[in-house]
């Protein structure tokens, strides 16, 4: 395994950046829902960051490939990786609050361990790694709310959208790097946000209906902001963080996600969250801090 890379102070500043960003999503996203159905914020959220994406490809002058496994690899990627996780978590926002929505989308990287424990036999399932699993499905029971888990409404099916989206996640990491290990990044981003845009703009129409032109000015803002900001400069900073700290310390971002979206929502939305919410939330970070060893380390503690 290679060495975990020190967060310098601009990674420290573009990875409190993205969380921000990212963070900001899900007040958006619950603001929008007022005006505009989930997937046709899908659609302007894959559009637009598709827009953005191929001028930066453009830009930079990245040679746009021909093989066809790579063009499939793009396809399968904008289903797995946006279309349907953007569609369930902006679904499940409907019926849940932002900040918990934020919770249960931190389990992320707890799903993607343990994919990437299945599918590759470098990523196997360490005492460590089992460890940081459980806290972490300990975390999403605890935040879903027991009593949840033993009734059937759509509360809790808003809830296992939202686990659904983070299975998707997984999925689409460990299909990235079979398929897409040697595209560069910025070309993969534009290639799998186009395919989502055609997925998902006609499937808003068909589910949805046209396309609005009397939104208010806020819910067009959101929309700019969640395609442009929060999709399109969210993917630049990601793969940035990526190249400067390298892939453990972008776990990081995980953590910093919810209670930015949590404080955001408290102010704007006037959300307040039951107290297993944080309970779960608190597991399933000290889920991702075993996952991420630094804290193990400074203990001397070796699992």
């Amino acid at each position: 395994m290679a060495p975990q890379k020190t967060l310098s102070p601009m990674a420290w500043a573009l990875l409190l950046t993205l969380a921000l960003i990212w963070g900001g999503i899900f007040p958006a996203g619950k603001t929008m829902l007022h005006e505009v159905g989930p997937v046709t914020i899908v659609a302007y959220r894959t559009l637009g960051g598709a827009l953005l994406m191929w001028a930066v490809v453009l830009l930079r002058g990245v040679v746009i490939p021909g093989s066809a496994r790579i063009w499939i690899g793009f396809s399968v990627m904008g289903l797995i990786n946006n279309v349907l996780p953007f569609s369930l978590i902006f679904w499940g926002q409907q019926h849940i609050e932002a900040g918990l929505a934020s919770i249960l989308n931190s389990a992320t990287a707890i799903f993607g361990v343990l994919t990437a424990a299945i599918f590759f036999a470098d990523e196997r399932l360490t005492a460590r790694k089992l460890i940081g699993v459980v806290l972490g499905f300990a975390g999403v029971a605890t935040a879903m709310g027991l009593e949840h888990l033993q009734e059937f409404n759509i509360r809790s099916l808003a809830q296992l959208a939202l686990i659904g989206a983070t299975i998707c996640y997984a999925l689409a990491s460990v299909w990235g790097r079979k398929m897409l290990h040697d595209v560069p990044p910025t070309l993969s981003a534009a290639g799998m946000l186009t395919f989502s845009a055609l997925i998902s703009v006609p499937g808003a129409w068909i589910l949805e209906g046209a396309p609005r032109f009397d939104l208010s000015a806020l819910t067009f803002g959101l929309l700019a902001y969640t395609a442009f900001l929060g999709t399109g400069v969210a993917f630049l900073l990601y793969y940035r963080v990526l190249a400067l700290a390298g892939a453990g310390n972008l776990l990081l971002v995980t953590l910093m996600v919810s209670p930015v979206a949590i404080l955001l929502s408290t102010v704007f939305l006037g959300e307040r969250l039951a107290p297993n919410a944080y309970a779960g939330f608190a597991l399933l970070a000290l889920g991702l801090a075993i996952l991420d060893g630094r804290i193990l380390r400074l203990l001397r503690i070796r699992v």
